[in-house]
């Protein structure tokens, strides 16, 4: 079970027969002592602990000795070495005693395979030895791996009847496993009950809100971090810049930036990394390529990074010239970084050159591509209006489209009026993932586009028949050190007298430019005027007056949108953008958008 190919038991691997008489060797217990000197003291070396081990072997050095076993398997551990190498030597022990079983324990928790972890600890206790303060935070660590919350829960009743609970490092494992399997309520009641709450105590309750979509929450932990006097270190600042990255957290983000200029952050490789993620994700892109440029150290993950954010923000030439250095600089490209490549391909409209990259990431990289490589090259020939090519592809495909490759095919037929295609993508999403309200809207869209009033009111008793609730849309603004949050016709900011005081003016000056309602998607057959009142109070529409109310002249506004900004909102945005003479960076469901002088970053195209 543990190993593919265990060595015979005859092997001199498990000798434990004693030198013969007339062998010169020195008596055996001062060898088991030298050799033990030995494995104390062989360093991080790896050669050298293999130099100590067939150095016993080759004297005749009992390896079921309880002794040399646990130096042996604890140094083994130590350097990460291959489990199965440290289990066959445990499996020889004559006698191991709980520091040797917890040390096996670890040595899985801490692999790629975490299983065997839990099978050893119920061999330990079918083996009478009790556990002791340091079993459970080990086992707990294999549990959070397996994100097995079942277990998890098992493990703790278990922890809490021996009365280890109210250990600090049982409580910190505790809680790291029930944030790492996304149960925030019982690790945050976990984080409650502790007495005391050090370093990794916070950073565990924090990066577990951060990265299960509770950005808002782990900023609020931060701020009571700060009040309780813990200092944050590297792992806090990492979960913070993603929580930050989340909600388009620009200004808080920064001030996380300048703690790390003060504290000495800026050479950890991992912090530098994820400060350029989170400046690419809030639409920074300038911020993200000078963080780039001021690394010390770069590995393949910064380069991927600022390749895949310039990409995504509507940079694609600027991230096919920097995946270009990459390889000059000898750096072997990952599966993302081609995610980026093919991405900016299919933003510049370059389907040659994007199959070119294709097949040169499987024959030059020997990269298999997966379903993501295969979404962007059906988004890269949608976007050019490839409709039909993208569906050949799809059915072509070695392997089994997802909903999101289907959902591109159905937006591809929305945006360039392929009707009958665009029904049959929206029955083979629905196959996938039936509850999804997006896409009944844009296949509504399709028909609305068409005038097809009466099929749009057959999606609509559909989806009241499925059960089926359209997501509201709301938008996230910054101002001020706090996130707001908008969603459509919202009047419950204490400043909405002004806020449609400032709607009705950007109307108002957007008519005079020629704007014209896009109102041709609105999903009801209603009086025109009707379906203008509906388009005015989106929610991305008033996060921009809020935003041109509350800032100066000239300063940037950006907003994060949890679905696709609609037609008339992308129209009205990039006219806005040249009346107020400001750059507005919209983060939508699917891409940025930078409208800058009544341009966007998309093309027109999303």
């Amino acid at each position: 079970m543990f190993s593919k190919h265990p060595l015979p038991r005859t092997s001199c691997f498990y000798s434990t027969t004693p030198p013969t008489s007339s062998s010169p060797h020195k008596p055996e217990s001062l060898l088991v002592k030298k050799c033990i000197f030995l494995l104390q003291n062989c360093g991080s070396s790896k050669l050298k602990l293999r130099q100590i081990h067939a150095f016993s072997i080759r004297h005749g050095v009992p390896l079921n000795d309880p002794d040399i076993g646990k130096h042996l398997i604890y140094n083994l551990v130590s350097l990460s070495a291959p489990m199965s190498y440290p289990h066959n030597i445990f499996s020889c022990i004559r006698s191991s005693n709980v520091f040797t079983w917890n040390t096996i324990i670890r040595g899985y928790a801490e692999s790629e395979s975490p299983e065997p972890a839990l099978q050893l600890y119920r061999q330990m206790r079918a083996s009478c030895i009790q556990p002791d303060t340091h079993t459970y935070p080990f086992l707990l660590k294999a549990v959070a791996k397996l994100a097995d919350v079942r277990i998890g829960e098992i493990v703790h009743s278990t922890v809490i009847r021996n009365g280890y609970d109210s250990l600090a490092f049982v409580q910190n494992s505790l809680l790291h496993m029930y944030a790492v399997c996304g149960l925030l309520d019982s690790a945050h009641k976990a984080f409650e009950l502790m007495s005391e709450r050090d370093i990794v105590a916070w950073n565990s309750v924090i990066n577990g809100f951060a990265l299960n979509g509770k950005p808002n929450e782990a900023l609020t932990l931060f701020r009571e971090m700060g009040l309780e006097g813990v200092k944050p270190d590297g792992y806090t600042v990492l979960s913070l810049l993603s929580a930050c990255a989340e909600l388009g957290a620009l200004a808080l983000g920064r001030r996380v930036h300048v703690y790390m200029v003060k504290v000495g952050l800026t050479d950890n490789l991992h912090v530098n990394n994820a400060l350029l993620d989170f400046y690419a994700k809030c639409g920074s892109i300038r911020e993200a390529r000078k963080v780039f440029d001021e690394m010390k150290e770069r590995n393949a993950v910064s380069w991927s990074s600022l390749i895949v954010g310039l990409a995504v923000n509507g940079f694609g030439e600027e991230a096919l010239e920097l995946f270009k250095e990459m390889e000059t600089e000898e750096l072997v490209p990952s599966e993302v970084t081609f995610v980026g490549v093919l991405y900016a391909c299919s933003h510049c409209g370059m389907v040659d050159e994007g199959f070119s990259y294709f097949k040169r990431m499987k024959e030059k990289y020997g990269i298999v591509p997966k379903i993501e490589h295969h979404g962007c090259i059906v988004d890269l020939l949608s976007r050019a209006g490839l409709v039909k090519e993208a569906y050949q592809y799809i059915r072509n495909m070695p392997l089994q489209p997802n909903a999101v490759i289907w959902r591109t095919l159905l937006g591809a037929c929305a945006m360039h009026g392929h009707l009958t295609l665009g029904e049959y993508a929206r029955a083979q999403v629905l196959k996938l993932e039936p509850g999804c309200s997006g896409d009944y809207v844009l296949l509504s869209n399709l028909h609305a586009s068409e005038q097809r009033w009466s099929d749009v009111h057959v999606l609509r008793r559909k989806m009241l028949r499925d059960g089926v609730k359209k997501i509201p849309g709301y938008s996230l603004v910054e101002f001020g050190n706090h996130v707001y949050e908008f969603l459509m016709g919202d009047r419950s900011h204490p400043q909405s007298d002004q806020i449609y005081a400032m709607l009705a003016e950007i109307t108002k000056r957007l008519r005079l430019e020629g704007y014209a309602p896009h109102t041709e998607n609105v999903l009801a057959d209603i009086e025109e005027e009707e379906k203008e009142n509906a388009l005015s109070y989106h929610s991305e529409k008033i996060a921009v007056a809020f935003m041109l109310l509350k800032t100066a002249p000239g300063t940037p506004i950006r907003i994060v949108k949890n679905l696709r900004i609609c037609a008339d909102c992308h129209l009205a945005i990039k006219l806005t953008s040249k009346v107020f003479e400001r750059e507005i960076i919209v983060r939508d469901q699917s891409r940025f958008h930078h409208f800058r002088d009544g341009f966007c970053s998309c093309r027109d195209y999303w």
